[in-house]
Order: structure tokens, then C-alpha cells, then sequence
């Protein structure tokens, strides 16, 4: 063909992006219009190479989820997992700092409160604000692992999507 060697065009029969069989002037066609394509944007230069449409697509969709945190952030829907830990841990911190005066405030309330009943209720306070600690700390992690997943999950579609 047209400047085009031997070993090219039966590369490009061997991938699929030239017919394998056909007359001289229809494989001359099919690569014209293959070249009309790149030159186009509309076909990859390189096998899994730049696809405009689908850039474009990924393009639009990350600037779409770009401005859908920014219209959150904005209307106050939306905030760092980092804060949210920190600000989760400081009211933790002020309920367990409060638990703990509860021994002082249950004698000056109740002088005659038996030491049973204290150490009882003590315990049962204890007890829930150990929970409660365990359990918020589970809550960050497991949020902080799933948004870890997800963005794995986006990286890996996304590729995916490339190469198909």
C-alpha cells in the first residue's frame, strides 16, 4: 500500500484493524478510513490507546463529581473523614470526661447510696462508655476502609473502561 510496509499491514490483519481478507482497493479503504479515525480523534493511535469519547466521558464525570462535593462542602453536607474523627473523638472525650465525675456527683447527691449500688452503677457506666469508645472507633475505621474500597473500586473501573 500507499507507504506502508508489509509487516504493518499484517500486524494490523493480526490485531483486527484491518480485514483479513478483501481486495487491494478495499484494504486500502479500510486503512484510510482507520487513518481518517486518528487523525479524527475517534481511534487510538497504539492498541488500548487515547479514545477522545471516552476521555471526554471521564473527563465530564470527574468534573460533574468534582462540583457535586463542592455544592456539598458549600451547603455544609459534607467533610473530611479526618474531621469527622477528630471532632467525633472530642465530644467522646467530653461524655467520658463527664462519666468520670460521676462518682464525685452520686456522693455529694446521694450520701446514703450503699457502696454496692455505686461500684453497680459505676460499672454499668463504665461498661457504656467503653462500648461507646470501641464502637466509634470501629465506626471511623470501617468508614475510613469502605471510602479506601471505593476509590479502589473507581480506580479499577476506570481502567477497566479503558481497556475495553
Amino acid at each position: 500500500m500507499v507507504g506502508v510496509t508489509q509487516p504493518t499491514i499484517s500486524n494490523l490483519m493480526a490485531e483486527g484493524k484491518l480485514p483479513a481478507t478483501g481486495t487491494l482497493g478495499e484494504l486500502l479503504h479500510a486503512y484510510c478510513q482507520r487513518l481518517r479515525d486518528q487523525a479524527a480523534g475517534r481511534l487510538g493511535s497504539e492498541l488500548g490507546g487515547l479514545d477522545l469519547v471516552q476521555e471526554r466521558a471521564a473527563l465530564a464525570r470527574e468534573q460533574r463529581e468534582g462540583q457535586a462535593i463542592k455544592n456539598a462542602i458549600a451547603r455544609r453536607e459534607y467533610a473530611h473523614v479526618g474531621l469527622l474523627a477528630d471532632v467525633l473523638g472530642m465530644a467522646s472525650s467530653a461524655v467520658v470526661d463527664r462519666f468520670d465525675q460521676l462518682e464525685g456527683t452520686l456522693r455529694k447527691a446521694c450520701p446514703d447510696l450503699p457502696d454496692e449500688a455505686k461500684t453497680a452503677v459505676l460499672q454499668v457506666i463504665a461498661s457504656a462508655r467503653n462500648e461507646w469508645i470501641r464502637s466509634t472507633g470501629q465506626l471511623v475505621a470501617d468508614s475510613i476502609d469502605a471510602m479506601v474500597a471505593g476509590s479502589d473500586d473507581e480506580i479499577e473501573s476506570s481502567t477497566g473502561d479503558a481497556d475495553a
